[in-house]
Order: C-alpha cells, then structure tokens, then sequence
C-alpha cells in the first residue's frame, strides 16, 4: 500500500511541476476542458460518456522511420526506429473530429501483440492499453494553447481559433513508450 502511496505523491509532483510551467490558466476553464487536459485516464471512455457516442480513430499516417535528431524525453538516439502516427479521435455518429493527436511509439519496448493491434487495427491506444492489461504511468510534459491553423479545416473552425494543447510521455515497465501530443479546439467542452 505505501508504494502506491508513494507513486500517487510523485503523479501529483509531476502534474504540480508540470502545470506550473503552463500558460494555460486552469480555473478559467470548464471542468470537462481541465478533465480533459490533465487526466491520466483513458481519453476515448471519457469522450464516449462525454458525447454519448462511440469514438472512432480515423488514421491520417502511420509510419515506421529512423529518427534524424535524438529524442531526451523517450531516452532515443539518432537511428532510432519509431512509429510517427496522426490520428483523429472522431464521433461515429456526428462524424465530428474531437481530437486530433500525434505518437511517436517505440516499438522495440512494446508487447509484439500490442504493437500488432497498434499497426493494423482502427483502435484508439488506450483502448489497446485495457485490452492487453498494459501498465502505464503517463506523465504531462507540456499544457499550452496554439493557433488552430492547419487543423482548423478538420475541426470546422477558424484558422485564427485557438487549441488546447497536451503533450504526456507513457511508460510501461519503467521506461518512456510512447509520446503523444493531443489537441482540441478552446471552443470544444465548454
């Protein structure tokens, strides 16, 4: 019991270090944009309880590439090989794009199973986390807010609108998997 007393006390540091960094003022925002950006949970349950409708991944690339410049928070060298991914997490019914994200995967540290689903299946990773009992701590490296440019096309807003921004390291046997950046409209969740 003390461990998990005492991994809760380094989550809760890690989240005060990290969100101190922020400029994004959490108390201005409604309680299902800070949900949003600050949980450790599985994102795609709480847009489904959320918006009442399944979620689907809409895969924009996937691909498996040599890194060109060392990557410190996933302990990556140059020639590394990892999976860069775009997805959008996507309402079945609305066919409306909630989330928009990018991964980059290490694929050496990953189950082959896991890595399998994560390649040829349209499942969002943390619905593949549940599926294989996947043990993760995620860890948030940076909050922040950017112009929707290119995105905004995808989300149906204005180029000038801003996103949410969230961008978390997950680990799995004591070591960084994957990095995932996620982004959605200021104007979604209110």
């Amino acid at each position: 019991m003390l461990q998990a007393q005492e991994l809760d006390k380094c989550k809760i540091q890690l989240l005060k270090n990290s969100l101190s960094r922020s400029p994004i003022e959490l108390a201005e925002l409604s309680t299902l944009q800070r949900i949003i950006l600050i949980t450790d949970g599985t994102l795609t349950d709480i847009l489904e309880i959320y918006l009442l409708e399944k979620i689907a991944i809409i895969k924009l690339s996937e691909e498996i590439v040599n890194i060109t410049e060392s990557i410190p928070l996933l302990n990556l060298e140059v020639g590394s090989k990892v999976i860069k991914r775009r997805i959008f997490l996507q309402g079945r019914i609305s066919q409306k794009n909630w989330i928009y994200a990018e991964s980059i995967v290490v694929p050496d540290r990953l189950d082959p199973r896991f890595k399998d689903q994560l390649i040829n299946s349209a499942k969002p990773i943390g619905k593949l986390w549940l599926e294989y009992r996947v043990e993760t701590f995620k860890e948030i490296v940076d909050l922040s807010q950017e112009l929707a440019g290119n995105l905004a096309e995808d989300f149906k807003i204005n180029k000038d609108e801003n996103l949410f921004s969230r961008t978390y390291r997950v680990f799995s046997q004591n070591q960084p998997v994957m990095m995932i950046a996620e982004k959605f409209p200021t104007s979604f969740f209110i």
